[in-house]
């Protein structure tokens, strides 16, 4: 038997925008209210008013010990409960190492790594006491596939990818499922760095895909019944050779 999220609370991370702010509309379609997690507190803001009452915003800093450590308790304070966590909020850098800027692996590794280890810490122990929940992490397919062009954002994936598989394994126990959903390209702010020319011979070949594909997706994953778990979905452009 699915699963619904009729009534469940469902917190995103970076979800003012991109693949989060789909994640949040998917959800939000599907029953459950939503804690629009971010940094960006005016846009959260006016997407939230736009989604309507059961988008709550949540402005925090994933950065920041302090302002993680509040935002458990913010999501408690307005839903009573929380049932699936999607640290989904990334940066990405690309390009060769050698040319490359530490100052910016830093700040991206960071979000992506660290944050994501200390929110799913945050709010493990209340998924634990309610004996269920679900776990998600926004990986991409460069963490299964070592991508040439951007190394260091491939090596920030692979270490999401190691945390899925060995969390899942410690709270399986727990009624706590864990997966990762691994998207190929995906039209979304990471990509504002591209060329128009790029990005205009990308569309026009097939190999982006839209945010709402994803979250569709996600969905899947969030709907299968609960003694499965989709540990890994790798979502392609069907163009894409890999």
């Amino acid at each position: 038997m699915t699963e619904t999220l009729d009534g469940k609370t469902v917190a995103i991370t970076g979800a003012a925008s991109g693949i989060g702010l789909a994640c949040a509309r998917a959800c939000l379609a599907a029953g459950a209210r939503v804690a629009m997690v971010d940094c960006a507190g005016d846009q959260l803001a006016e997407k939230c008013r736009d989604l309507g009452p059961d988008a709550i915003p949540i402005v925090t800093d994933l950065t920041d010990a302090d302002s993680v450590a509040e935002m458990l308790p913010q999501i408690l304070a307005a839903t009573g409960r929380l049932d699936v966590f999607h640290a989904n909020a990334g940066a990405y850098v690309g390009g060769a190492v050698i040319d490359g800027n530490p100052d910016d692996w830093d700040r991206m590794l960071s979000l992506n790594i660290n944050a994501v280890f200390r929110s799913v810490h945050a709010v493990l122990p209340h998924m634990r006491d309610q004996g269920a929940g679900d776990i998600l992490l926004t990986s991409s397919v460069a963490g299964v596939v070592p991508v040439m062009w951007e190394p260091i954002y491939t090596a920030s994936k692979h270490a999401i990818q190691a945390f899925a598989h060995t969390l899942r394994r410690q709270v399986s126990g727990l009624g706590i499922r864990v997966g990762a959903i691994l998207p190929g390209p995906v039209v979304t702010a990471l990509l504002d760095d591209w060329p128009q020319e790029k990005m205009d011979q990308a569309l026009a070949e097939g190999s982006l895909m839209q945010p709402e594909e994803v979250a569709d997706a996600v969905l899947f994953m969030l709907s299968r019944p609960r003694n499965v778990v989709v540990r890994d979905l790798v979502l392609l452009p069907n163009s894409v050779d890999l």
